[in-house]
């Protein structure tokens, strides 16, 4: 099979404690949050064709000194390789070479090359005026009788040239921007709907995203059961949808498909290392992108707008995060770096490279190309430029919500945490789920939530999640010896009385714990329902013992009871 490889790759990570590289590192290093940051490359000859990366906020500086130690590695990788080869490699196919008609280039050259040049640099976001004059141009094949896949796949090679001459030769971009200029910007935090529970809009030129935020319990996480991960929890999720209109074009809505779910996971891991703890915040949080209109990395969009909407409904993330798009044009040592890169430059530009991230670093990176590699000093200049578009984007999405707000949506459930002691998780929730069953039923809470550690998160609203509180705590509450109560008699028996410490415990009154004197008989002196002051004397084995005595040593003198002489 013709190619023009091998290439070489390599996962490398930074232990975060002592800042060690991590080459290869196991699915324990990488699971276990012993790394910062985390950069998978492929390259070939010293430079690099395919990029990914997760960081929790490192610098350009960090992740050029792991791409170069990438590049090392690639070498001894594709050296192995081509050592395999010439021990039992076979010779390569050769791709057979269409000829280009004559009548063709002559037709083009005639009447299409101006056009072309005039057209690519009108100023014209987009693609569809060069879409135009293709069509133009194919109809005008047609009529000479050449082969239109043959002339299509020609003029798209001359589009390709002439973005590449204008970039390189005279410092042009097709819609008329500067190399470093980012398209016009604009932010909006809420105002769509009081049912959302956070929203946020964000432009970049023709890129429109509207992202949404859903705010659930832990009991709406979802369960990861996958070859590598057994029955995990994901709490933080970030789905994109690209629906045909954003491009003008009819089609099928609804499903997914690979490009979407890469797009959703990219923006996904942007915002990651931004995103609270279950401690801090307990909340499962949810946020759907939607491209309204797209052209040029809507993925990065998706990063702003969800930024924006994680802000507007009041999650406490460290740091807004921002993404940005950069491109090259490359002939030989010649390059140009492009910014915000859009239509054709997408199309046919040599590198489309994603950098997130927030003021103080990098969050996350995509990379691909369509040339053979990018050489590391391309590659490091291309990063400050994402740098500095990315702290450009972010002033407009700080102008327009600086910080989170203080209060989550009203509309969002309310989720109270508490903790209970392991061995008391079988008595909230009782034989058969009884219990938590009930206490959901009487309280009206939407879910409970029990971690095998006794964490308990109670999700309600309008006030349910602190009834059920509550109700929890009465049932596992610890008494403690000296503690002052006042109880309820609920019978009596010869030796004494029992009496209701809260709902779910009650303890003994023994007749010897109500005066500081020997009493013989409980007639008279106790009622049921009547409400007593005691002091705890004793708790063993569950059991509670309770006194009056000691809460109130003058109690069975204002009953009327006096000592035997």
């Amino acid at each position: 099979i013709p190619w023009r490889g091998p290439v070489g790759a390599v996962r490398i990570g930074r232990n975060k404690e002592t800042n060690q590289i991590v080459i290869n590192p196991t699915y324990a290093e990488r699971s276990e949050g012993l790394l910062d940051f985390e950069v998978l490359a492929c390259g070939k000859d010293s430079t690099i064709n395919m990029i990914e990366t997760a960081a929790h906020e490192v610098s350009e500086d960090d992740i050029v000194s792991v791409l170069s130690a990438a590049t090392t590695i690639h070498q001894q990788l594709e050296s192995w390789q081509i050592g395999i080869v010439a021990a039992v490699g076979k010779e390569k196919q050769t791709e057979p070479i269409r000829d280009i008609p004559e009548a063709l280039t002559k037709l083009f050259a005639d009447n299409f090359k101006t056009k072309l040049s005039e057209t690519l640099f009108s100023n014209r976001a987009g693609k569809s005026h060069i879409y135009e004059l293709k069509h133009e141009f194919l109809m005008a094949v047609k009529d000479r009788e050449i082969d239109t896949a043959i002339a299509g796949d020609f003029f798209e090679g001359e589009v390709d040239k002439e973005l590449h001459r204008g970039a390189l030769q005279e410092g042009k971009r097709a819609d008329g921007r500067g190399m470093d200029e980012v398209r016009e910007l604009f932010a909006k935090a809420g105002g769509i709907s009081p049912v959302l529970h956070g929203s946020g809009i964000f432009y970049r030129g023709g890129t429109h995203i509207f992202s949404a935020l859903t705010l659930g319990g832990p009991e709406a996480a979802q369960i990861i059961d996958t070859i590598e991960t057994a029955d995990t929890k994901k709490r933080f999720m970030h789905h994109y949808n690209f629906p045909p209109f954003s491009v003008g074009e009819t089609g099928r809505v609804g499903g997914f498909n690979r490009r979407m779910i890469g797009h959703g996971a990219l923006a996904e891991k942007a915002l990651a290392p931004v995103i609270p703890s279950q401690v801090e915040f307990p909340y499962t949080i949810r946020l759907v992108s939607e491209t309204l209109s797209s052209n040029g990395s809507s993925s990065m969009g998706s990063v702003c707008g969800s930024t924006i909407a994680l802000m507007d409904g009041g999650v406490p993330i460290t740091r807004p995060v921002a993404g940005i798009a950069s491109g090259v044009m490359i002939d030989g040592e010649q390059y140009t770096l492009l910014t915000d890169i859009q239509g054709p430059e997408d199309e046919f530009g040599d590198m489309d490279f994603k950098v997130a991230g927030t003021t103080e670093g990098v969050t996350a990176i995509q990379m691909d190309v369509k040339v053979d590699g990018i050489p590391l000093h391309i590659l490091e200049g291309a990063l400050e430029k994402a740098r500095l578009a990315r702290l450009e984007i972010l002033a407009v999405i700080t102008a327009e919500i600086a910080t989170p707000r203080s209060n989550i949506s009203s509309r969002a459930p309310e989720i109270i945490v508490v903790q209970i002691l392991p061995e008391q998780i079988g008595l909230v929730i009782g034989g058969g789920g009884k219990t938590i069953n009930s206490i959901k039923d009487d309280t009206g809470v939407e879910e409970i939530t029990i971690e095998e550690d006794g964490t308990v998160f109670i999700t309600g609203k309008n006030g349910t999640a602190q009834a059920a509180v509550d109700r929890i705590r009465a049932l596992t509450k610890i008494y403690e010896v000296g503690e002052r109560l006042n109880v309820t008699v609920t019978r009596l028996a010869t030796f004494g009385a029992f009496a209701k410490l809260d709902a779910f415990n009650e303890g003994l009154i023994h007749i010897s714990e109500i005066a500081p004197f020997r009493i013989e008989t409980m007639d008279g002196i106790l009622k049921e329902g009547e409400v007593v002051p005691v002091i705890i004397s004793k708790v063993e084995d569950g059991k509670i013992g309770l006194s009056i005595k000691q809460a109130d040593p003058d109690f069975a003198k204002k009953r009327g009871l006096e000592p035997k002489k």
